[in-house]
């Protein structure tokens, strides 16, 4: 290799190597070619635009390739003198669940593992003879982040940091045995030794956070990084009190994570914990209260530190906003849903819907606490699931299925925080969406995105769970799913008339853009289209690559693709297939970290077979997968690489 194409290759590494790592700017480019040879006067091409070339979803000619996680996509750097520069991505793991990582102390951790209220482990007995701890088959929410006064032992680099949830695990090892929500989620911070020459990221700690000031974690699903450098984690599917002596996942959850069946509140659970990373690379964490008990794939902070927008993955679900007093504090504010009004349409170039706000009430963290500790669920509302003939019952829908309710004296604000599904509903809230998950914001546009992993259910004419009076109404089910843009705007008003003090409130509602359901499955089994989003999940948007990257949790694509949508071009590029039977996980975008940007990456439970989705790939497959990823009981967490190709990066005048 001659002297040029070292430089050119070290060039394409320092910007684009290990961790999807992009110019960001004329002032890097010109240190770069200074470093190179280059002379400071001399006139530099700087980035003008990057745009990802689409890669073929994999197929049964290449077995391995629908086996493991596979990256083909190409990056393309457009420079300012009308010269591109293209970029190959790849994938790499920091490790695969079930690997015994370095803990910082000397020794060893198992990564995704799990244990009790005491912080002993968790033993999976159901195979006699190879009885294990349990660990994770579900990494999911992920950040990436650095503190200006980190130190950690063993670091030769940056030190930087990740924050890294585990959902749940799907089966014992006995294969039989269900334990998905039966299990106390963890959470980790894993310290990366980040190389300042090449931007390649290495484990060097695993540290498990101590969830007890949380009462531990239920179903952590998505996460987002906050703008003041915390993770904000999630609890999905919160369990419902009032059936909750009958619910036997929540009892097996309480006796592996307190020894007792009884002893977990289920007020305690589906709210909002946040992970603060200490400069010795471990955490603490809290648990905000006041941000509504609902289904919570994650929450999306606005620029202005205090306003967020969640998403609620449940069937009769709503679109929630909170406004919190302070910024950079969630631990008190105000809690609104939308109520949509006429025009709602699965057609991008539609008018939209409008969106008012419903406000719920403000409360503390504390006080919502406090009411969590004491309160039974018959003494904050009456509940029946047939009509009671009661002027003072109100009809609503949850769960896709009816009830009447109605709140008792002095308790609206238990009910609006602990009980907020059927106190939203109550209200005039539209309840209509199914499976609303991740949420992110375009800060130049002031457009907010909102993932539909379904659409179907509550919003189909004529379904039990639906309701025209939510004003979320489509003839025909659309299980590929799809993305609705939300515009945001200041001078808002409540229903009430009230100002809410935002200038990021959602405003009005647009699909960006829909899957495409099948009438008869593809060969491969598809039973929606593979070259279009299928159940979109997790949602980020990178504010210098101008696109909108879109991960996929889809019963309906036999392998789960992670796409890239610039918002500019609107080009839709296939960037990463996860093994068949996972779903895309942990998508996270820092586009400036040390001068580098970064995509995050990881997938759940692969080998999660579907029928029929996967009938024709399954017996093929499974060995493969096994193979891979312990018996199908590991999964990864990682990130996308780029690998240079031997073109130029830039031109020296």
């Amino acid at each position: 290799m001659t002297q040029s194409n070292v430089l050119q290759r070290r060039q394409a590494l320092k910007f684009l190597g290990a961790p999807l790592m992009l110019p960001l700017g004329g002032a890097a480019w010109a240190s770069l070619l200074t470093g190179c040879g280059g002379g400071s006067d001399a006139p530099v091409a700087s980035m003008t635009s990057a745009s990802f070339t689409s890669m073929a979803a994999p197929s049964l000619a290449t077995p391995a390739d629908m086996a493991k996680t596979l990256v083909s996509s190409t990056l393309t750097v457009k420079l300012s003198d009308d010269t591109t520069q293209a970029f190959a991505l790849a994938y790499q793991p920091f490790f695969t669940t079930g690997d015994l990582v370095a803990d910082g102390k000397g020794g060893t951790v198992l990564a995704g593992g799990y244990v009790d209220f005491a912080g002993k482990p968790i033993v999976d007995a159901t195979v006699a003879g190879q009885e294990r701890q349990f660990f994770s088959d579900s990494p999911d929410g992920t950040s990436l982040l650095k503190l200006d006064n980190a130190s950690v032992a063993g670091v030769k680099g940056n030190t930087v940091f990740a924050v890294v949830q585990f959902e749940y695990t799907t089966w014992a090892q006995d294969g039989k045995t269900d334990m998905y929500g039966r299990l106390p989620s963890p959470i980790a911070v894993l310290t990366l030794d980040q190389d300042p020459a090449t931007g390649k990221l290495s484990l060097v700690k695993y540290h498990n956070v101590d969830t007890t000031p949380a009462m531990g974690l239920w179903i952590t699903c998505g996460a987002s990084l906050s703008p003041w450098g915390t993770h904000l984690s999630s609890e999905e599917y919160e369990p419902d009190a009032f059936t909750i002596a009958a619910n036997a996942q929540f009892q097996a959850y309480s006796k592996n994570l307190f020894g007792s069946e009884t002893q977990a509140n289920p007020y305690h659970y589906g709210h909002l914990p946040e992970v603060t990373v200490n400069p010795d690379g471990s955490g603490t964490i809290k648990k905000h209260y006041c941000l509504g008990r609902i289904s919570h794939e994650l929450i999306q902070v606005m620029p202005d530190n205090r306003t967020a927008i969640m998403g609620d993955d449940a069937t009769n679900g709503g679109f929630f906003m909170f406004v919190a007093d302070k910024e950079k504090d969630l631990s008190a504010g105000t809690l609104y849903v939308a109520k949509f009004g006429a025009g709602f349409s699965l057609d991008p170039a539609a008018a939209g819907a409008a969106i008012t706000w419903i406000k719920l009430g403000s409360a503390t963290s504390a006080e919502i606490k406090a009411l969590a500790d004491t309160l039974k669920a018959t003494d904050i509302m009456d509940v029946s699931n047939t009509d009671p003939a009661d002027a003072t019952f109100t009809k609503i829908w949850l769960s896709g299925k009816v009830q009447w309710v109605r709140v008792k004296a002095g308790m609206d604000k238990a009910a609006a925080f602990l009980e907020t599904h059927r106190y939203a509903a109550l209200k005039g809230g539209t309840m209509a969406f199914t499976k609303m998950e991740g949420t992110t914001v375009n800060v130049k546009d002031k457009v907010a995105y909102s993932a539909l992993q379904n659409m179907q259910s509550s919003m189909v004419r004529g379904h039990a769970a639906w309701n025209e009076a939510y004003g979320i109404t489509i003839e025909k089910a659309l299980n590929a799913g799809g993305v609705l843009a939300h515009t945001l705007s200041a001078g808002q008003k409540d229903t009430a008339s009230a100002a809410i003090d935002s200038e990021w409130v959602p405003s009005l509602t647009k699909t960006l853009m829909v899957g495409e359901d099948l009438a008869v499955a593809d060969a491969l089994g598809n039973l929606a289209n593979p070259d279009k989003i299928g159940a979109p999940d997790n949602l980020k948007f990178s504010e210098k690559l101008r696109t909108l990257f879109i991960g996929e949790d889809s019963g309906y694509h036999v392998n789960n693709f992670i796409w890239a949508y610039n918002v500019d071009t609107k080009v839709l590029s296939r960037l990463a297939s996860m093994p068949s039977g996972a779903e895309a996980t942990g998508l996270g975008v820092v586009d400036d970290l040390n001068g580098w940007t970064y995509i995050t990456a990881n997938f759940q439970h692969p080998g999660d077979w579907g029928t029929p989705l996967h009938n024709v790939v399954k017996a093929t497959l499974d060995p493969l997968v096994r193979a891979n990823y312990k018996d199908r009981f590991g999964a990864q967490v990682g990130y996308l690489t780029g690998v240079a190709t031997g073109m130029k990066l830039s031109k020296i005048g």
